[in-house]
C-alpha cells in the first residue's frame, strides 16, 4: 500500500478537521478535506479518494445521507464513519447504508490511522483480483463504467441525478430484459421506509426524458417493471 494514499476527511469540527488534516499528512497520506455534505459529495467525485472519513454530523446534508447518495451513484470508496453517535444502533444504520468501518469519538490517532490503512488494502485487494474485469454493460450508445460508476453516451458522461444514474445502472446490469419495479426501489431507494412506492415511477419519468436521444428506450411493461432497448 502506497504511502500518499488520497484521503477525502470529511469533518465540519474546523478545529478537529485541522489536527486530523496536519497529522494524518504528516503520516504520509494526502489528505483533502472539508466541512459541508453536498460540498463532499462534489469533491468526493474530482478528487477521487483511496478512502473516505466521514463525521455523521454536518450542515446542509448530514454524513448518512451523503453516504447514501454517493453509493447510489456508484461510488464504492471504502468509507469509515468518524462520529459522537456511539450506540449500536447507530452503528448498524451507518454499515447498512454502506459504511465499511466506524470508529466513534473520541479515539485514538493511531488506531484511526490503522483502520484507514486496512481499508485502503483491501480495497487494494479487490481492485487487484478484478484486474480482469467482466466487461462494461452497454447497450447501443450507453456504456455504464464498472470503475467510476458513471454511465457514458457515445464517450460522454450522462448528467443523471443520483437516483436516475442508480435505475439505470440496474436496468443497464440486464438489457432487454424486464426488472421488476420491486426490485429497482430496492436499488434506488435502498432502506427508505418513508419514500412512497410510487416515488419509482417519477424517476423513471426524469430518467425516459434524459434517454430521449441517447439511442436508448425505457419502456415500461404494466404488470412486470421496466427495461431498455434499443430504439428503432
Amino acid at each position: 500500500m502506497s504511502a500518499s494514499m488520497k484521503l477525502l476527511l470529511i469533518e465540519d469540527n474546523p478545529a478537529m478537521q485541522a489536527t486530523l488534516q496536519r497529522s494524518l499528512s504528516r503520516r504520509g497520506m494526502d489528505v483533502a478535506a472539508c466541512g459541508d455534505g453536498r460540498q463532499a459529495l462534489l469533491k468526493w467525485s474530482v478528487f477521487h479518494p483511496d478512502v473516505v472519513v466521514l463525521d455523521l454530523t454536518l450542515p446542509g446534508m448530514d454524513g448518512l445521507q451523503v453516504l447514501q447518495q454517493a453509493r447510489a451513484s456508484g461510488w464504492v470508496t471504502p468509507v469509515l464513519i468518524l462520529t459522537a453517535r456511539g450506540t449500536v444502533g447507530d452503528r448498524i444504520i451507518g454499515l447498512n447504508a454502506g459504511a465499511d468501518d466506524y470508529l466513534p469519538k473520541p479515539f485514538d490517532l493511531d488506531e484511526l490511522e490503522a483502520r484507514v490503512r486496512a481499508l485502503a488494502r483491501r480495497s487494494s485487494s479487490r481492485t487487484a483480483a478484478d484486474s480482469d474485469p467482466a466487461p462494461s454493460p452497454c447497450l447501443g450508445d450507453l456504456r455504464h463504467d464498472r470503475h467510476s460508476g458513471a454511465i457514458y453516451c457515445r464517450d460522454e458522461v450522462l448528467d443523471l441525478a443520483p437516483r436516475e444514474l442508480a435505475l439505470l445502472q440496474a436496468l443497464l446490469a440486464r438489457p432487454g430484459h424486464a426488472v421488476s419495479k420491486e426490485r429497482l426501489f430496492d436499488h434506488v431507494f435502498p432502506g427508505a421506509a418513508d419514500v412512497q412506492y410510487e416515488a419509482i415511477e417519477v424517476v423513471a419519468y426524469r430518467l425516459r426524458r434524459k434517454l430521449a436521444h441517447s439511442g436508448v428506450t425505457l419502456v415500461t411493461l404494466r404488470g412486470l417493471g421496466y427495461l431498455l432497448k434499443v430504439s428503432a
